[in-house]
């Protein structure tokens, strides 16, 4: 019985990185071109990456939202699908 637990709890943190790695990815390389823009031009205002990365992590969350939510809706399903065998 443990280790259903154990398998579970393994499942949801690879599904939690999983669906986290588009934004985060999208965010950092955002965020690594205006550095490097800031860095050659000698701009050095704070707030200027905080508009690009949120309309990328925007775009990039309305083009695989769909994908991450049809991942998270199996995944509940799965679980939820295996849990009267368990409960015994």
């Amino acid at each position: 019985m443990p280790e259903y637990f154990v398998g579970i709890a393994k499942q949801t943190l690879f599904l939690a990185l999983v669906l986290t790695a588009p934004p985060v990815l999208c965010a950092l390389v955002v965020g690594l071109i205006i550095s490097i823009l800031q860095a050659t031009t000698q701009i050095q205002e704070q707030t200027l990456t905080f508009v690009p990365k949120l309309f990328a992590i925007v775009a990039v969350l309305t083009v695989a939202g769909p994908w991450m939510l049809a991942q998270l809706v199996a995944f509940a399903t799965s679980l939820y699908g295996s849990f009267p065998t368990y409960v015994q």
